[in-house]
């Protein structure tokens, strides 16, 4: 590059932020103006070309503006705002198939881009298809709110406020008739007052009425039930099936100690990060953190070659009642905590399932703490707590300890709350992940 055409860039580089700065002010017939005078020069700036393209659209010049943006996305196909502008603008045309293809594809650039979200959902929604479209009007609003945008009037473009407007109110009533529906077919087997504390649940999840937690450490991260009993550990007679699942412990241990010897089939339970994102989650003053997991279910899948490798173990399991919903549980494995690490105060996703905890191979210094109420493990033995409240574990010894973790129903839920739950819970999750919503 020859120090005439630097020169020039900058230049050229100063007068587009000139632009800007005039746009910024609210001078937007200047800004126009100095934009023009750049494509004079630079017929292929796109923030230039989107600029102009905007003007002419607010002045229902549709045509003049698509013209201007397609020349926008030759000069830079992978430009999402010049997408989302296209998106727009064929919007406006009619061009309704061509209009969702942009803004598809300015949202695979830009995934968390939340306008070009709405904007989608609208054009879906003006295509008639209001089942895509309600998702993405909650995911463009979550993803706003997230970023401190659309909180107010104060927060939204004045352009975009009728529209945000908009894609709150039919969320709110989306949302609501979407899983509401889902649960008529137990209501009619049932009753409606066999499914009250679901219909609070529900509404709590929906944000239509307060949680009131009745002890404020108790902070589902996921899915609050109201009116179930709030303990940190619960007594060993609600779980029956202990004593057997107790009697398998040799066996138990036996296959953990084989695999974790072949040490194959582990992974961090926390999934695979590096030491900057594990910071907050996992500490270890002696060395690195290790909290490694050989699951038997994750997130309600069954690993079946670990099922295999530990036949005892999945036998075993057979007889538990383990919290079963798709995609989200139980969660079983071996948990493995490595000498002096240290998982951190944190919270659960929902109080409708328990943790339970088989002790295989616990050394001394080694304990879990539910909001400061610290329990020890004894080698054999099961105990239950609710891991909704903080919660962290440590071990301070200079070996490795294993438990086996399951997750379980809430005793205190009935049959027909854990049937409209397993509805319900995986419901919310399509639909978040529709949203775009991890």
């Amino acid at each position: 590059m020859t120090e005439t055409s630097t020169a020039r860039e900058s230049a050229l580089a100063a007068r587009i932020e000139a632009a800007r700065r005039l746009a910024d002010g609210g001078r937007i017939l200047e800004a126009e103006q100095a934009f023009l005078d750049i494509l004079r020069e630079a017929p292929g700036e796109t923030d230039a070309l989107n600029f102009v393209a905007i003007c002419a659209h607010e002045r229902g010049r549709y045509a003049q503006a698509l013209a201007l943006l397609e020349r926008a996305r030759t000069a830079r196909a992978d430009d999402p705002v010049t997408l989302t502008n296209l998106g727009v603008t064929n919007a406006a045309l009619g061009r309704l198939d061509h209009a969702i293809e942009a803004l598809r594809a300015a949202l695979k650039l830009a995934p968390d881009l939340f306008v070009a979200k709405l904007r989608l959902a609208e054009v879906l929604e003006r295509a008639g298809r209001t089942g895509d479209a309600l998702p993405l009007y909650f995911g463009a609003i979550f993803a706003a709110q997230g970023a401190g945008q659309w909180l107010n009037d104060a927060t939204t473009a004045p352009g975009l406020r009728p529209l945000v407007l908009h894609a709150m109110r039919s969320v709110a009533a989306g949302r609501r008739r979407l899983f509401s529906n889902l649960l008529v077919p137990l209501r009619e087997r049932y009753g409606a007052s066999g499914l009250a504390r679901v219909e609070k649940c529900l509404a709590v999840y929906l944000t239509e009425m307060p949680a009131n937690f009745p002890d404020p450490k108790q902070r589902p991260k996921f899915l609050y039930f109201p009116d179930l009993p709030t303990q940190r550990f619960y007594e060993p007679e609600l779980f029956p099936w202990y004593a057997d699942l107790e009697a398998e412990t040799t066996a138990i241990r036996d296959e953990m100690r084989t695999v974790l010897a072949e040490d194959s089939g582990f992974e961090p339970f926390l999934g695979h990060f590096d030491d900057r994102q594990l910071e907050g989650h996992l500490a270890n003053p002696i060395g690195p953190p290790v909290w490694n997991a050989f699951f038997l279910f994750r997130h309600g899948e069954r690993y079946e070659e670990n099922h295999r490798r530990c036949p005892r173990t999945s036998a075993a399991l057979e007889a538990v009642p383990l919290c079963r919903v798709r995609d989200h549980s139980p969660e079983v494995c071996y948990s493995v905590l490595t000498a002096g690490s240290h998982i951190l105060p944190h919270h659960g996703v929902t109080n409708t399932r328990l943790v339970t905890h088989l002790a295989l191979i616990v050394p001394p210094d080694c304990a879990l703490s539910v909001s400061g109420e610290e329990h020890g493990w004894e080698e054999g033995r099961c105990f239950t707590f609710d891991d909704t409240f903080e919660h962290e574990a440590w071990n301070r010894s200079d070996r490795t300890r294993v438990v086996m973790l399951m997750d379980v129903w809430n005793p205190h839920l009935t049959e027909v709350e854990r049937e409209a739950l397993k509805v319900l819970v995986p419901a919310i999750g399509d639909f978040n992940e529709a949203a775009g919503i991890a």
